[in-house]
């Protein structure tokens, strides 16, 4: 649709919508007043990045001659709570704000308008878009406020390692790149090869690496549920058969995990600093290539692996493997498609025209707009083959690697926190590039691919079992109020585990069962019941199409 006659449309609706739904046509200042370019400031509290105008991306220039709407990006700097803080003092906002996990104090400051109406009058292929999670997305009063990002149309995993037990390949090619399933098999090739190799790269092997900083503490706790065979619920796991939740923090697995760590530690596999180390501490001593092994998720070590990368040895390099803790076990490391109502975007009361606003978000969800906002141009940033298949060139991917390309071209601004959609787009293509097999294949390198053979894999995941269908997945993600009981309880328990966790590694194994008795008494003196009851509440709302 040509640009002017889509301005003439969008003011035609806003008339109607102006005059209760009246069909007279706009007057003629109404469609000068709606075919005005105008910019729109968005606050970004999610994540890092360059502040500017979406109109000087490549992008957001074509988004702008489409609606004539141009967005200021802001990014937060500094403490989130208080930047929101300010905000929600002075009752003054950006036009629109994706909030992150301040959502309950944009809400509970009645920061954003409902969209009900909004959707249903101007916005068609948002709504479509949404379909399968409509009910999700309204608040306990009925309205709708927030857009979460994304809504998932089919499953397609992440062609990059998720959550995984790392293992250098040169482990693996040094016993003739066995299979690893469980994990005493990984622990045991840790084991051998670092007597093999006492030193790498000039100083000490070590064995296995832990990350506990902060609020990267889960990355040590969230494999025991995954090695027992469960998906990561967080707090929890569902019982998938009588979908009853229960606290992971007493359970036996989660003993076996900690205890395992233990007897690593007491054959000088563990390296005891990184129990207190600092993020870019242990990114620094992955990066070295002294370490065997670690658990971890790909997005929590891409410095690191890049880094490795630079170096050029590739046995210094990675693979990940779902482990499990016996044989026979399914993993379940994969997320099922999911779709978290506790992110995403919203319209705040200081938007100057909300009307426009959702116009664009619907114009963007587009899937014409969705394959332009993440594939880019066909024939510059990406091509089409015979068979109707999306790829990259070699020059494409390497492009599509440049943090200056993907600022200046916009990608770094539209690959996420806005309404969209992921999955599979109605031909099949995937919506990301870096989950279209024939995009990922062409990346991998001479030692990805020669990794890969050896263990008869076209891409890493495939060595990851397909998710289980569960549609309360995954109960992290459910809103929780600062203060309220679910919201202390987890914050008491990571207290807890924090002290406990490290003194059970390092203890003198005879000592291991009487100090994790300890453990458990003080745990079970946190409120456990009245969070199970929480959790199980969330499960069966969810169960029951509702938002929690």
């Amino acid at each position: 649709m040509p640009f002017a006659m889509a301005l003439v449309l969008a003011s035609l609706l806003a008339g109607c919508a102006k005059d209760g739904g009246d069909s007279a046509p706009a007057s003629d200042s109404a469609q000068a007043e709606a075919s005005k370019p105008v910019t729109f400031t968005y606050f970004n509290a999610a994540v890092a990045g360059k502040d500017g105008n979406t109109n000087e991306t490549v992008l957001g220039k074509l988004l702008e001659e489409q609606t004539g709407v141009n967005f200021k990006i802001e990014h937060l700097v500094g403490d989130l709570n208080t930047k929101l803080g300010v905000m929600v003092a002075s009752g003054e906002y950006p036009d629109v704000v994706v909030p992150d996990s301040g959502i309950d104090k944009m809400l509970d400051a009645k920061a954003f308008i409902p969209l009900n109406d909004l959707i249903d009058r101007y916005a068609p292929n948002l709504k479509k878009l949404y379909a399968p999670y409509w009910d999700q997305m309204p608040s306990e009063d009925g309205n709708i406020y927030i857009i979460p990002f994304a809504a998932s149309h089919g499953f397609v995993p992440d062609m990059y390692q998720p959550g995984a037990f790392y293992i250098q390949r040169g482990v693996l090619k040094e016993f003739g790149y066995p299979k690893v399933k469980t994990l005493d098999e990984y622990f045991d090739l840790i084991k051998r090869y670092k007597e093999k190799h006492p030193q790498i790269n000039g100083g000490d092997t070590i064995g296995f690496e832990t990350l506990t900083d902060d609020w990267r503490f889960f990355t040590l706790t969230n494999p025991a549920p995954n090695l027992n065979g469960l998906p990561n619920e967080g707090e929890v796991y569902v019982d998938k058969d009588t979908h009853l939740a229960y606290a992971t923090g007493d359970k036996p697995f989660m003993k076996r995990w900690i205890r395992k760590l233990n007897e690593v530690n007491s054959q000088g596999l563990l390296d005891k600093e990184s129990l207190v180390a600092k993020y870019d501490q242990y990114i620094a001593k992955l990066s070295t290539g002294r370490v065997l092994g670690f658990f971890d998720y790909g997005w929590q070590i891409i410095p690191a692996m890049q880094n490795l990368a630079q170096a050029g040895n590739d046995d210094r390099q990675f693979i990940g493997f779902p482990l499990v803790f016996d044989q026979g076990t399914k993993d379940q490391y994969l997320d099922p498609p999911t779709f978290a109502t506790n992110r995403g975007i919203g319209i705040t009361t200081s938007a100057k025209d909300p009307v426009r606003i959702i116009q664009y978000f619907d114009n963007m969800v587009k899937e014409e707009n969705q394959k332009l906002l993440f594939w880019g141009e066909k024939g510059k940033t990406y091509e089409v083959g015979e068979n109707g298949r999306f790829f990259r060139t070699e020059a494409q991917i390497k492009q599509a690697a440049s943090p200056e390309f993907l600022q200046s071209y916009g990608f770094a601004y539209y690959s996420y926190y806005w309404p969209m959609g992921a999955g599979l787009y109605e031909d099949g293509n995937a919506y990301f590039p870096d989950r279209q097999p024939e995009v990922v294949e062409q990346s991998y390198t001479e030692g990805d691919k020669t990794i890969l053979e050896a263990y008869g894999l076209k891409v890493f995941t495939d060595v990851y079992s397909p998710p289980e269908t569960r549609k309360w997945y995954p109960v992290w993600s459910a809103n929780k109020q600062q203060g309220s009981p679910e919201q202390v309880f987890e914050q008491k328990k990571t207290d807890l585990q924090r002290k406990a966790f490290p003194r059970l590694i390092l203890a003198s194994p005879d000592q291991f069962d009487a100090m994790w008795d300890e453990y458990v008494a003080a745990f079970n003196k946190l409120n456990v019941k009245s969070y199970e009851n929480w959790a199980n509440g969330v499960v069966q709302d969810r169960l029951d199409g509702k938002k929690r």
